[in-house]
Formats: C-alpha cells, structure tokens, sequence
C-alpha cells in the first residue's frame, strides 16, 4: 500500500506561482511513476504532468506546458509540482496519483493505483 498526502495548495492572483508537494509513505516510491490530477466542478477529472520513477522523463497536459514543472526527490519520498503564470481556468481539486506498473505520462486516471485526498488551487482573476 502506498499514502500520499498533498500540501501547498492556496489562493492566488492570475499569473502567480504556487508549489505543490506530494508525499508518499508505505511500498517504495522510488519504483512508482507519479501523477498530477486535477478535476474543476462539473468536469472530468483531467491529466496534468507525470514523472517517471527515476525523474528522467516528465509529460505534460498541453494546458500547462511551459508553466508547470513536474520533479520528484527519491531520497525524500517526495513528488512536486511548480506552477507558474497561473490562470483562472487553473482553479481546480489537484490529485496526485502513483502507478505500480504502467511507464509515465498515462492520462487515463483509472489506470492509477494509489491517490491523495486532493489540495484545492484557487486562481483569482
């Protein structure tokens, strides 16, 4: 069994920065790929980056490309997400989300085996 927990969410202005941390606890993280989720009211819930348990390849909704960074520290248990330049149709419920087997970069969340209990991002305009 894997736990992870979510910090650092928050409000903040348009074009702000915000970082998000996961951390995990249990089965060994460093063997996990690792996800970021998010999911607005009314909407799906949607990919946002992924990581590869080593770190060297990251994937990215086009949404975020160029203003959110995905890295993860092994030694720390720990997967982040920077964002930058947020806007309003940022807002959202952000999951992380880990996968036993499957490589990173997959989309489809039910293909997750573990997840956090979510960490709200409040973009104002």
């Amino acid at each position: 069994q894997v736990q992870l927990v979510e910090f650092g969410g928050g409000l903040v202005q348009a074009g702000g920065s915000l970082r998000l941390s996961c951390a995990a606890s249990g089965r060994a993280f460093s063997s996990l790929s690792m996800g970021w989720f998010r999911q607005a009211p009314g909407k799906e819930r949607e990919f946002v980056a992924g990581i590869s348990w080593s770190g060297g390849a990251t994937y990215y909704a086009d949404s975020v490309k160029g203003r959110f960074t995905i890295s993860r520290d092994n030694a720390k248990n720990t997967v982040y997400l920077q964002m930058n330049s947020l806007k309003p149709e940022d807002t959202a419920v952000y999951y992380c989300a880990a996968n036993r087997i499957l490589p990173a970069g997959v989309v489809d969340s039910r293909r997750y085996d573990y997840w956090g209990q979510g960490t709200q991002v409040t973009v104002s305009s």
